[in-house]
């Protein structure tokens, strides 16, 4: 089956070379369903934050988009309260920008840079997205509010959110405690390391921002 070949591959690439600040993984040791963390852009009203998604692969992937949804709440203009996302890659054309020759990386990084550059003219928020145009300064502060309050709970999957003796946030993992700290030098340790598999034989072009 097409649908199974294809996520084996693109499981295998992005575990072995995942995007610069993303991480994605099975879901219950399924194919079909999987989870993922974006970091927070350091120039963002998120930085600091990791944030949780939950992907869908339909039965018809690669020819119907997979569906992604936000699992930390996040304060922006184009995802609602329910997690959903308002972005052409996710979409089927004529209204999106979906084709079969992008992937799961690809999709988590144009949602990564969405993350840092809003479209306040396609929103799911109207309120989020008029703050967003006529009243940015607040709309950066709430934003930061809801990442402090929401994405630095939200660690790795598996893990539960603590407190050392010296007050530093922890999570318990199958390697240990773990400060924040630790856990953005690990990520950006995997994110330097230099590919060594070719994305050519899935996609080798990324979504423009819409």
């Amino acid at each position: 089956m097409q649908r199974t070949a294809r996520m084996k591959k693109e499981i295998q690439m992005i575990t072995v070379s995942p995007p610069p600040g993303i991480s994605c993984w099975q879901k219950d040791e399924s194919l079909y369903h999987l989870e993922a963390q974006i970091i927070g852009g350091e120039d963002t009203p998120y930085s600091g934050g990791i944030f949780k998604l939950e992907i869908q692969i339909p039965d018809r992937y690669p020819f119907e988009p997979p569906k992604v949804k936000f699992m930390t709440p996040i304060y922006h203009p184009n995802i609602d309260t329910a997690g959903r996302i308002c972005l052409d890659t996710l979409k089927m054309p004529p209204k999106g920008a979906w084709k079969p020759m992008l992937n799961v990386g690809t999709v988590l990084t144009s949602i990564q840079l969405l993350m840092a550059e809003p479209n306040p003219e396609d929103p799911l928020m109207t309120d989020i997205s008029n703050e967003f145009k006529h009243n940015k300064p607040q709309f950066l502060q709430t934003a930061k509010l809801w990442t402090e309050k929401h994405a630095q709970q939200s660690l790795t999957s598996g893990t539960s959110a603590s407190s050392d003796t010296d007050g530093n946030q922890t999570t318990e993992s199958i390697d240990g405690p773990q400060t924040m700290e630790g856990v953005l030098h690990n990520t950006d340790k995997v994110a330097s390391r230099k590919r060594s598999l070719p994305m050519d034989d899935v996609t080798n072009k990324q979504p423009k921002p819409t």
